[in-house]
């Protein structure tokens, strides 16, 4: 009889095992800056077991003013472009229960704005840091960004894509 109860106990810890289970921590590799401070993006991520996955497909700008959307001068320059671009991943990313803090990977494409004559990347720059490393948003990503001779359409600067994680329901 001791055994037979014993073995159901044992049964159902194992089986509450996993449930009981505290997911571990994403680990997010700093980068530090020479004057000591955290970099910008981050050297790298690990995701433990666990978590689930969010892999968001590239998202473009929306123009300032949606009855235009001829010229690029419809969607503004490169920071106006990751602004608004962020703020619709945000958006996709709240939809699905994730939010901005969630993400650790990002590829971000940029074309040359064309009163520049070269991609601008300090615009670029400017406007992620008021999503990530910001006061509202403390974390950041890892991070790759490529310039590309075009995107979809002539008025886009901006292409950015993410992945986001979370611990597992």
């Amino acid at each position: 009889m001791k055994t037979k109860m014993f073995t159901a106990v044992a049964l159902a810890f194992a089986l509450a095992a996993p449930a009981l289970a505290k997911t571990a921590p994403v680990d997010r590799l700093t980068t530090t800056m020479p004057d000591g401070k955290p970099g910008l993006i981050l050297k790298g991520v690990i995701v433990p077991a666990g978590y689930e996955t969010f892999y968001l497909s590239g998202q473009l700008p929306d123009p300032i003013d949606p009855a235009k959307t001829a010229t690029i001068d419809d969607f503004g320059d490169t920071k106006t472009q990751t602004l608004s671009t962020l703020s619709k991943i945000k958006a996709i990313l709240a939809s699905k229960g994730y939010a901005l803090g969630d993400v650790v990977k990002m590829q971000a494409f940029l074309a040359a704005d064309p009163k520049l004559g070269k991609i601008d990347f300090a615009g670029f720059n400017a406007g992620f840091k008021e999503y990530f490393g910001s006061a509202e948003n403390p974390s950041t990503l890892a991070r790759s960004t490529f310039q590309v001779a075009n995107l979809v359409a002539p008025m886009f600067l901006v292409e950015l894509e993410v992945t986001a994680v979370k611990p597992a329901k």
